[in-house]
């Protein structure tokens, strides 16, 4: 090849690519193409768009074309294939004069005869890609640490200042956590979950204890997990104190951008429980300095923490001689032009305003403020506690037994009458320990953790347990007893006539000497329905209590119905249906399920269901499963067989909710015979032809050669079966 040819090879090889020019148009030479591809407007309106080019100009280039005439030649005018919305914002901006119509334009002029207007418009929106969500979340926190507050960005970039929120919140979650998001390996519901917490150590943490396991990597349990040592903000305890008081004392708050969090939650509990006892300590000595002899704050206290004490109620504070004289009179005109009024055909106005004047004035007196007696409060103390919607909650006008007054007497005995019957469940002699003692030192109070090893096999369960469930069956049956007259009624007299006929029976769960168990030590008891609806019935009566001469004639004036239910709410708090350890007590126990099922009481219909606190994280994980598959099936039980304990337990009780499934202890006899009876219904049906049509279609503890119109007796002596049954 000679040398000059083989040069022009070489450049046409080399050829370098020549861009497209950019110049300055006039704006009055641009025409919007009808040839954008771009049909349908999303994104950034016209007129926030107009707002951003007039506050930072132009940053991006129009792509245009020339206009040209029949003959090929340029007019001088130009199309824009590319950049349409751009080009209307420009438009809006000189309609609204902010813009000169001859305003020079950064464009770039395509002159290029390879492709069309539509390909280069739809070339420009196809290989544009979107910024990545992380870079978007770091350049709002780059913009916030160059000093732009919120408002000023969210107008910036036109979105609400709760989205800025949410992207600077996700800025700050862990850089591991946010590479791993980069990289596609967790989710934004998992990022939006770490982001609860601003520790980073711990967000890096829980993602170590969660990412092994895919059933764990839930966005709630995520939540749950950088939240365990918090307080929520709807707890009592930061109702009382006030998130205000809180962070001025140097708690932070942890909020959750993405979903409804109550306020959020109180990050240093220990802070929290310092500042409740502080405030506690000023409201009780305010109230100690009512008169009082003795006042005791905490948090709360346990069930029957009143054990062995008479209360003292206000009464309404008697009118002075003049107040006296005066309500008499005022009663007296009432009377009068009221009798008057009555005999009138014609309606009066001033006389109904001069009644409604007198009438309003006769309810001043009778709306007395209540007071106590000053020498009984001197004798008397104060309970304060919290409630559950965190308000300060008083308890007033309790006796001490050793502030009773004494009675001389020639034997020197205390004064044993008048006092109130005790409805507290709490030993008399157990010591109860109070976060809170205004006149004392405060004290702590130990709580059992300590967990049971685990094995293969189902274990009995624990006899505390045992007790504690059996503690709330009792004072859940109680409080159904106590709404059942009859069987009230039927039921001392049950016990009244062992007492008398058969010395050594012990039959009955009614403890009819009134002794009142307790079960102090059961935690919670006090917060559950059935202990307030007891509370309250109780208070109700005490208030109406005369002094104790006047018993006697009190009760012989009250109607029959009020005397029944002061009987059935009497004979209701001697019940007592618990499984202790050393004491189990099977008679009175087969007369507790007798009696709840003579009243139809059913402890899911009382409104218990299983929870991790009462019951499902304090057993073993067997048990957790075993629940699980009685009250949902196998399909239930196997999701949740592969996990730790504690979250075993909150997804057992999750899965448990309306199952209307109940643990051994707090099941009737009846209970248990159906259950077995359901889980026998696939062995049985081997068997049918054998055991024949009729009996195969019952349940096994009614295909028993027994005759089902008669009930089984509690176990006494077979000479007194028969009265026993009409009895019961």
């Amino acid at each position: 090849m000679p040398p000059v040819m083989e040069t022009l090879t070489m450049a046409k090889a080399n050829q370098k690519i020549i861009l497209n020019p950019a110049e300055n148009i006039p704006f009055d030479l641009l025409d919007l193409s009808q040839k954008n591809v771009r049909q349908i407007v999303n994104g950034v309106s016209i007129p926030n768009l107009a707002d951003d080019i007039a506050y930072r100009g132009m940053i991006e280039s129009l792509n245009i074309r020339p206009k040209k005439n029949e003959n090929g030649e340029e007019t001088g005018r130009y199309e824009v294939p590319a950049g349409g919305r751009r080009y209307r914002a420009l438009e809006l901006l000189v309609r609204q004069k902010r813009m000169a119509k001859n305003q020079p334009v950064p464009c770039v002029v395509n002159r290029s005869e390879r492709t069309s207007m539509e390909d280069d418009s739809l070339a420009e929106n196809v290989h544009r890609e979107n910024l990545h969500p992380l870079d978007q979340y770091r350049a709002f926190k780059i913009l916030s640490d160059q000093g732009k507050d919120v408002e000023e960005i969210a107008a910036r970039y036109f979105v609400s200042t709760h989205t800025v929120k949410q992207r600077l919140k996700l800025a700050t979650v862990s850089p591991k956590l946010l590479d791993l998001y980069e990289q596609e390996e967790i989710s934004l519901d998992q990022l939006q979950a770490f982001s609860v917490s601003d520790d980073h150590a711990r967000q890096e943490q829980v993602w170590e204890r969660i990412s092994s396991n895919p059933h764990m990597q839930e966005s709630y349990y995520i939540r749950r997990l950088l939240t365990e040592t918090t307080v929520r903000a709807d707890d009592r305890r930061a109702v009382y104190v006030g998130a205000e008081a809180y962070e001025a004392a140097g708690g932070v708050i942890l909020r959750d951008l993405f979903e409804q969090d109550s306020g959020g939650w109180f990050q240093d509990a220990a802070l929290l429980e310092q500042l409740v006892f502080e405030k506690l300590k000023v409201d009780a000595e305010a109230v100690r300095n009512d008169g009082w002899k003795w006042v005791e704050a905490a948090i709360s206290f346990p069930y029957g923490h009143t054990s062995g004490m008479r209360r003292i109620y206000a009464e309404p504070e008697e009118m002075s001689a003049d107040e006296i004289a005066r309500h008499d009179a005022v009663k007296a005109e009432y009377d009068a032009l009221d009798a008057k009024y009555a005999e009138m055909e014609d309606a009066d106005q001033e006389i109904e305003d001069k009644l409604d004047q007198l009438g309003t004035e006769l309810d001043g007196f009778n709306d007395r403020p209540f007071v106590y007696d000053p020498a009984q409060k001197a004798i008397a103390g104060t309970f304060i506690t919290l409630a559950a919607n965190g308000k300060l909650q008083v308890e007033a006008g309790f006796i001490r037994a050793e502030d009773e007054p004494r009675v001389e007497t020639g034997d020197d005995e205390e004064a044993g009458e008048g006092e109130d019957l005790d409805t507290s469940f709490g030993d008399e002699d157990e010591d109860d320990e109070h976060a809170v003692v205004v006149n004392g030192q405060p004290l702590g109070r130990t709580t059992e953790s300590a967990e049971e090893p685990e094995d293969d096999g189902i274990r009995p369960l624990p006899d505390r347990l045992i007790v504690d469930l059996t503690a709330q069956k009792t004072l859940s049956l109680r409080n159904a007893l106590a709404s059942d007259v009859d069987t009230a009624f039927v039921a001392v007299l049950h016990a009244l006539v062992l007492q008398v006929f058969y010395r050594h029976a012990k039959n009955s769960c009614l403890e009819i000497t009134q002794t009142s168990n307790s079960f102090g030590q059961v935690q919670g008891l006090a917060e559950t329905p059935w202990a307030k609806e007891i509370a309250e019935r109780h208070e109700a009566w005490d208030k109406e209590m005369p002094d104790s001469p006047n018993l006697w004639g009190f009760l012989l004036g009250l109607d029959e119905a009020s005397r029944k239910a002061l009987f059935a709410h009497c004979a209701s708090l001697s019940l007592n249906a618990v499984v202790e350890p050393w004491n189990k007590r099977p008679g009175a126990i087969a007369h507790a399920d007798a009696l709840a099922a003579t009243i139809q009481f059913d402890m899911v219909a009382a409104g218990w269901e299983p929870t991790v606190d009462n019951y499902l994280g304090r057993v073993t994980k067997a048990r957790i499963v075993q629940a699980v598959r009685e009250g949902r099936g196998e399909d239930s039980a196997q999701l949740i067989d592969h996990m730790k304990k504690d979250l075993m337990a909150r997804e057992a009780a999750r899965l448990l909710e309306g199952s209307n499934w109940l643990p051994e202890p707090l099941r009737l006899e009846s209970d248990d015979a159906i259950a077995a009876s359901d889980t026998a219904v696939e062995e049985a049906v081997s068997d049918e032809a054998d055991i024949g049509d009729d009996a195969a279609e019952l349940p096994a503890f009614l295909a028993e050669d027994a005759d089902p119109s008669v009930d089984e007796p509690v176990a006494v002596a077979d000479d007194t079966a028969d009265h026993l049954q009409a009895a019961e």
